[in-house]
Parts: structure tokens; sequence; C-alpha cells
């Protein structure tokens, strides 16, 4: 059965949010299955997908991006 082809993001996080990446995916993990930041980011990407689409929270999400200072580089 052939790999399930996945497409690679680089973004650029600040040392808070990459400890809390690493905090969430300790917390998240168990003696039998440990999960990885990466994990942790499709997990909140999905999340915040299925959230949008049951409610009209856009500009809560707008206004805690613009308090975070939040840029892409792209």
């Amino acid at each position: 059965m052939p790999k399930k082809e996945r497409k690679r993001l680089q973004v650029v996080i600040s040392e808070e949010q990459d400890a809390l990446l690493t905090r969430t995916a300790y917390e998240l993990s168990s003696p039998e299955r440990l999960i990885s930041k990466s994990e942790v980011v499709r997990l909140a990407i999905e999340k915040i997908a299925r959230e949008l689409g049951e409610s009209e929270q856009l500009d809560e999400l707008r206004t805690l991006l613009d308090d975070e200072n939040v840029s892409d580089d792209a």
C-alpha cells in the first residue's frame, strides 16, 4: 500500500509558541503513544476548521491573530 502523500509547510514560530507546542504534545502523550508537535499542529488545524464550521467566531480568531502580531512571510 503506497504511503499517503503529505505536503510540507514551514512556519516561523516564537520560542513561547514552541514551548506551548511541546507542552501540549507532552500532555496529549501517554506511555503507549508519544504525540509529536507536528501531530499537535495537525490536530489544531482540524479543530479550528471544525469550530469555524459550527459557529461564527471569525472575528474572535482574527482579533487573536492581530493581538499576537502573527505575520506570514510567504
